[in-house]
């Protein structure tokens, strides 16, 4: 057990001979950076005190003549790095600006997770939000892409190939599931506790790790370790894996699928026996705000073009804009088969792991919050609850669905934000940023020729 004072760490890293502190933290758009500093006596003093200075731009926050930015580790989230042939202390960090107040940056997704969580507690009462998320992912064996001014292309080996029935294979055929044992052993030792593993219905090596419920900090902190320590550990094995939403073509994407639920007084905040999946009235206007924002959300649940290419009917995807128990084609599931009262919640089905962890949760958690303040009722606005094949033609016009792009998900957001600015959680800054990172990343892709469109255009 790592302490979390500065007194016992500074035992602890004498005693342990701990040789590196690991600061780490994500960018605007989710991905790890970190930096390393040798250990000395009084270490943790002087960075509670001063902290580590770095470039803010380089992180896609702010501009570049106003980027100086501190970061402050948080001794709670101490783990010993697993990938480090040095011993080496890991922390998650806050980011603080450089004024004399040593003020929270509004862009840290960090600080917006631990507010968005005070505002529920101020809105509703109820004590916290507990998350569960699905992690999914293929793994190849070999993998080779490139992008250049005269040549696009990607080539993927799979040592894995089912013609279906790939959904809870066994072995011999699923040849991963001593990946996922040792992988499950590398999470609990990195303070991750896990529900269960399984092949997923991918037929070229798709898996899934569930982990366990924890609240909206801890279950982002969750997230971007358990891909830090997956991704590392497939390189040690000469695998590679990848969160992509959709790694192949006419293959099942990868989500990263939430349950969540809240409480209060210690008990689940949801639970009333003998409703409609056992949900109560507070449970059903958390899902009716979910579903009345779900198109700008997913600016955040689902934030790249690769994204759009996983969320089309078909393979279990999770388009509509309803909710039930029995239907996966619904952006919120009810699950069947919770029978704990305790557990009693729902699961939103469109995140994908490509998600700034921290700002999805927290935009979830505040559309929610927005649908009980409103009393939106999701069954008085036409969401459901639905159990019958909601694809079928006789609903057309009658049902809602996702953004078909990242491009119009932005343009919801730019229409419907007023949500996200409750308490000041997110900031105009922010949602400025974030629009702005994103116009790029699809003008980049809009601009580059496919290899399909070689195949469709170029003898035409």
């Amino acid at each position: 057990m790592i302490p979390n004072t500065i007194q016992e760490l500074e035992k602890y890293i004498k005693t342990n001979n701990v040789e590196f502190i690991d600061l780490k933290c994500i960018d605007l758009t989710g991905r790890l950076h970190h930096i390393s500093l040798p250990t000395y006596p009084g270490i943790f003093k002087k960075l509670i005190s001063e902290g580590v200075g770095f470039d803010g731009s380089s992180y896609g926050f702010r501009k570049v003549e106003n980027s100086d930015m501190i970061l402050i580790p948080d001794l709670t989230t101490g783990t010993v790095d697993l990938f480090r042939e040095s011993s080496t202390l890991s922390f998650y960090s806050n980011i603080v600006l450089t004024d004399e107040k040593r003020s929270r940056f509004s862009q840290d997704g960090r600080y917006i997770a631990a507010q968005a969580e005070k505002l529920l507690k101020e809105v509703t009462g109820c004590d916290t939000s507990l998350w569960g998320p699905e992690f999914e992912f293929y793994i190849f064996s070999k993998v080779d892409y490139d992008t250049r001014t005269a040549s696009s292309y990607y080539n993927v080996e799979h040592a894995e190939e089912f013609y279906k029935k790939a959904y809870h294979a066994a072995n011999p055929f699923d040849i991963y599931d001593d990946f996922r044992d040792e992988a499950c052993k590398l999470l609990k030792k990195a303070g991750i506790s896990v529900k269960y593993h399984h092949h997923e219905v991918g037929e070229r090596g798709q898996q899934e790790i569930e982990t366990n419920f924890s609240s909206l900090l801890q279950t982002g902190d969750n997230i971007v370790t358990a891909k830090y320590v997956l991704f590392n550990y497939a390189r040690e094995k000469n695998l590679f894996i990848t969160f992509m939403p959709k790694p192949m073509y006419q293959q099942a994407g990868n989500g990263l699928h939430l349950h969540m639920y809240l409480t209060k007084n210690g008990k689940n905040a949801f639970y009333k026996k003998g409703e409609y999946g056992n949900v109560n009235e507070l449970g059903r206007f958390f899902i009716g705000g979910m579903l009345k924002h779900a198109p700008a959300l997913a600016a955040f649940t689902n934030p790249s073009t690769n994204s759009y290419k996983r969320l089309v009917p078909g393979f279990e995807a999770p388009v509509a804009l309803t909710y039930g128990m029995g239907n996966r084609a619904s952006a919120i599931r009810i699950p069947k088969y919770v029978s704990n009262p305790d557990e009693t919640r729902f699961e939103y089905r469109p995140p994908d792991a490509t998600i700034n962890p921290y700002l999805c949760m927290s935009a979830m958690l505040l559309a929610g919050i927005d649908g009980v303040i409103n009393k939106i009722d999701p069954v008085k606005e036409g969401y459901g609850p639905y159990d019958m094949n909601i694809m079928d033609p006789s609903f057309e016009g009658k049902i809602k669905f996702l953004p078909r792009n990242l491009d119009e998900a932005l343009d919801a957001l730019n229409d419907d934000f007023e949500f996200l600015e409750r308490g000041g959680i997110f900031t105009d800054e922010l949602l400025s940023q974030w629009q702005k990172t994103k116009h790029e990343e699809i003008k980049a892709i809009g601009t580059m020729p496919h290899p399909f469109e070689y195949k469709m255009y170029f003898n035409l």
